[in-house]
């Protein structure tokens, strides 16, 4: 994905690698905080992470009632969220190449466009089969926005705004996952589920419009290709890197823990012990207000910490709440999805950036392998802990993150002693030709 000089500063701190332009002209002419365009690209990038969000999990918190109204088992009912993100996994890639050759601001209003409509649809579901197929193909049309967004982002925004600028994105990610939840919980409660994703549509195409009127033209985006060729050696290019295969399994990983715990934990609440109304378990989504805090301060903590250092500290604080959440206290499970949540989105922000930063060509396509690796952790996350909440419940899924959480801190682990045999490579190849 990028040449060894650059990959070689990336493994030491997200803001390492050059930009691909070196010309101070061309950097002065991205926005930047207080800059022209700067606030305008802001809202508008955070009101379209509100929309995916809101629609692409716009089931999640009814799954109880979803699997009442069709009498169907919670691995089954799952697949309304599993199917919409596996969908996203699958489509991710393509949509991005034809914002190489479209431009980002087209194939981002595009696909927003299509999953809004979708959206309005999705209440008037027949049968859970019909459900699930319109939500596969909402998740397909919203495959358009995330790694597009990524790479308008790295094309016009500086880069020491970047960081900041992806947190934004991705705090929009969590208020729009948070309103969906609890706004469908509530209106579930006393109107049933349908009317609940109805009401989430409308939110949802309130923003899309909101985000067309509001996001900058690009000025950096430069038109490529679409020969498959060129698309492959493009996409080989960035698995080949040890960096930013590391940083997909990463994000794959920390979106498993998200999925599981989220998709099963309605089914928890609603049972006994706790025995909790359908309102009450979508106010439970408030806590995604400290996943918007978290990965807002994402620059700050990896500015301070290193990207390394960052994940270590987003992997313990999630492995954390998921043994408090074993609990079976309300208060103690509550303050357990606290830590979840917020561990989540620092890692996931730090990681997103550092697939930006370290991108010098086809940065679309560099996001859209996070993307679709994120995702394919959502739909395993969301059906495999849904599976091990039914065999083995709440544990189950628990147990299921723990080892997600395990595979993070190995990956790091594994980083940092990649990163220091390089270290040493480089400085023994530096005396050798010192001495001769």
């Amino acid at each position: 994905m990028s040449p060894a000089s650059s990959q070689a500063a990336a493994t030491h701190a997200v803001a390492a690698p050059v930009p691909p332009s070196s010309d101070p002209r061309t950097d002065d002419t991205r926005m930047a905080p207080g800059g022209p365009g700067y606030r305008r690209m802001s809202l508008a990038l955070f009101l379209a992470g509100v929309a995916t969000f809101a629609l692409l999990y716009s089931t999640q918190a009814l799954l109880p009632l979803v699997s009442a109204d069709f009498g169907a088992s919670a691995s089954t009912a799952s697949w309304t969220v599993s199917g919409a993100t596996f969908a996203l996994a699958l489509c991710v890639l393509p949509l991005s190449a034809l914002s190489e050759r479209f431009g980002r601001r087209a194939v981002m209003t595009a696909s927003l466009s299509v999953a809004v409509v979708v959206g309005l649809l999705v209440p008037f579901a027949p049968s859970l089969g019909v459900l699930i197929a319109l939500r596969a193909l909402q998740g397909a049309a919203l495959a358009g926005l995330p790694a597009s967004a990524m790479a308008y982002l790295a094309e016009e925004v500086r880069p020491k705004a970047l960081v900041a600028a992806i947190g934004l994105f991705v705090a929009g990610n969590s208020i729009g996952g948070m309103s969906g939840r609890v706004v469908g919980g509530w209106i579930a409660q006393a109107w049933g589920w349908r009317a609940a994703v109805g009401v989430i549509g409308v939110m949802a195409v309130v923003c899309a419009i909101a985000f067309r009127m509001l996001l900058p033209a690009p000025k950096h985006f430069t038109p490529g290709s679409l020969r498959p060729r060129a698309l492959a050696r493009t996409v080989g290019g960035h698995l080949a890197n040890p960096l930013l295969r590391r940083l997909y399994v990463i994000g794959a990983l920390f979106m498993t823990v998200f999925g599981a715990v989220y998709t099963v934990i309605g089914y928890r609440l609603t049972a006994a012990p706790f025995s909790l109304p359908q309102g009450v378990v979508g106010s439970i989504f408030l806590v995604y207000l400290v996943g918007t805090l978290s990965s807002a301060a994402a620059g700050r903590l990896v500015a301070r910490l290193g990207r390394r250092g960052t994940l270590y500290l987003a992997a313990g604080t999630t492995m954390t709440g998921l043994l408090l959440a074993l609990v079976p206290a309300f208060p103690v499970v509550l303050l357990g999805l606290v830590l979840i949540t917020a561990g989540f989105f620092a890692g996931h922000a730090t990681a997103s950036s550092s697939v930006s930063h370290t991108a010098t060509h086809g940065r679309a396509q560099a996001s859209a392998l996070y993307q679709s690796a994120y995702y394919v952790g959502s739909s395993v996350g969301s059906a495999v802990g849904a599976v091990a909440f039914h065999a083995r419940g709440w544990a189950g899924t628990v147990g299921l993150g723990c080892v997600a959480v395990l595979g993070v801190v190995s990956l790091t682990v594994w980083g940092t002693y990649a990163a220091r045999a390089r270290r040493r490579g480089a400085t023994a190849a530096a005396r050798t030709v010192a001495a001769h």
